[in-house]
C-alpha cells in the first residue's frame, strides 16, 4: 500500500490548537511479546485482555514475535516488526530486571521497565509505579483508509499501529496445539512516523491493517512520552 506523507514544521501550539482528535489519550502503555506457539504465553494473553476491559488509562497491546514460529505452529499474527521492537527494548533495558533478555511472555510498561507477562502481581506492580506519558503533544485523527497525525516537538520516535481487539484462534499443533486461544488488541501493522528533527508535525499517512490505530511517542530512552489510540 503506497503511503501518503504531508510533512510540516510548524510550531505545536499552532498544529494542535482548536482542533479536538478523535482519539482516546492514555496515561500507560502496555506492549505483551507473545506467541501462539508459547505455552507459557495464555496466561500473559488472558491478563492483557483483562487490563484491556478493565482499565481505560492503559493501552494494552499484543506484539506476536516470529521468535518461535519454528517450533511447529506459525503464528497467524506474528510480525517481524513486532520482532525487531522486542530487540530494541532489550537493548534499551539491559540494567532492568531481566539485563535485557529477550523472552515469551515479556510485558513493557513504558517503555523503561519489563515483567513476565503473566505474573500478574509483579504486572500491577508495574503499572502503579509507572508514571503517566506526559511531555509532548499528540494528536490523532482517524479518517477511512488514512489518518492525520499532530505531535509536538521533543518525541525522538514516534510510530502508527493498527490493531484488532480480539482475535480468537484454534492451534492445531506446536506447544498450544489443541487450544482455542483469545488475543486482545492484537497488533498487525507497523509504521515509523518520520519526525523533523526538533519541530512539531502534522502528517497524513495510510492507516495500515487493522481496525483501530495507536500513536506511539517514544523519547530516545524509550519512554513513553504520548499515546492515543482510534
Amino acid at each position: 500500500m503506497q503511503r501518503r506523507l504531508i510533512l510540516s514544521a510548524l510550531p505545536a501550539a499552532a498544529i494542535l490548537r482548536g482542533r479536538a482528535a478523535e482519539a482516546r489519550t492514555h496515561a500507560v502503555l502496555a506492549e505483551l511479546f507473545t506467541s501462539q506457539s508459547c505455552s507459557s504465553c495464555p496466561p500473559a494473553d488472558a491478563l492483557l485482555i483483562e487490563l484491556i476491559r478493565e482499565r481505560p488509562d492503559v493501552l494494552a497491546l499484543s506484539f506476536h514475535v516470529t521468535t518461535w514460529d519454528r517450533l511447529g505452529w506459525k503464528d497467524r499474527f506474528s510480525l517481524p516488526a513486532a520482532t525487531e521492537r522486542q530487540r530494541r527494548y532489550a537493548a534499551l533495558l539491559r540494567d532492568g530486571r531481566y539485563h535485557g533478555q529477550v523472552y515469551t511472555p515479556q510485558l513493557v510498561i513504558q517503555g523503561r521497565r519489563d515483567a513476565v507477562g503473566s505474573d500478574r502481581s509483579a504486572v500491577l506492580a508495574e503499572l502503579r509505579a509507572a508514571p503517566a506519558a506526559s511531555g509532548v503533544e499528540l494528536a490523532l485523527e482517524p479518517s477511512g483508509s488514512e489518518v492525520r497525525v499532530e505531535i509536538g516537538a521533543g518525541a525522538a520516535t514516534a510510530w502508527l499501529l493498527g490493531f484488532d481487539p480480539l482475535h480468537q484462534t484454534d492451534v492445531r499443533s506446536g506447544e498450544n496445539g489443541g487450544r482455542r486461544l483469545a488475543y486482545g488488541n492484537v497488533v498487525r501493522s507497523i509504521a515509523r512516523v518520520p519526525l523533523p528533527p526538533g519541530g512539531g508535525l502534522r502528517q497524513q499517512m495510510a492507516r495500515g491493517t487493522g481496525e483501530r490505530v495507536a500513536v506511539l511517542v517514544h523519547g530516545a530512552d524509550g519512554a513513553v512520552l504520548a499515546l492515543a489510540s482510534g
